[in-house]
């Protein structure tokens, strides 16, 4: 399976993300194209900054999600979204597609760190598996859109 971490699964996120335009649109959901990209920028700010949690992961949302976080089957469309992480308001792609491209760097210049703490829904992640996840997660959005 595919990670942020490896170098050609990296270029090829970048080079998909400069395929977004303002014209596309969902081929399924309900986010613009401004909104996806916001929203992708979440799960990567949590790997990035390594906050322990505030409280525990549901054992039942780990029990439901986590099996299909690390397989080579997309995921489902029309997956639920956490609230914190739901755009709520119009957002311009030309303001959130550079953010999310720094994102992407910042979060692939990991690829040697050692300790990660917790991911606040999911629990417990090896390295591995939080570049999996970053990659997977970018890869079903960017998928939602065409490119």
């Amino acid at each position: 399976m595919k990670s942020l971490f490896e170098e050609a699964a990296f270029e090829e996120i970048l080079s998909r993300l400069e395929k977004l335009d303002d014209g596309l649109q969902p081929q399924w959901g309900k986010m613009s194209v401004g909104q996806m990209a916001w929203h992708c920028q979440i799960p990567l700010k949590v790997g990035i900054s390594n906050r322990p949690p505030k409280r525990k992961s549901n054992p039942l949302i780990r029990l439901l999600f986590r099996k299909g976080m690390y397989s080579d089957r997309p995921w489902r469309k029309n997956l639920p979204t956490t609230p914190f992480a739901k755009a709520r308001e119009p957002k311009k792609l030309s303001e959130e597609l550079p953010i999310l491209k720094q994102r992407v760097r910042e979060f692939h210049a990991l690829s040697d760190r050692e300790h990660w703490n917790p991911h606040p829904i999911f629990g417990e992640f090896t390295h591995e598996q939080w570049g999996q996840m970053q990659y997977k997660h970018l890869d079903h959005h960017l998928t939602q859109f065409g490119v």
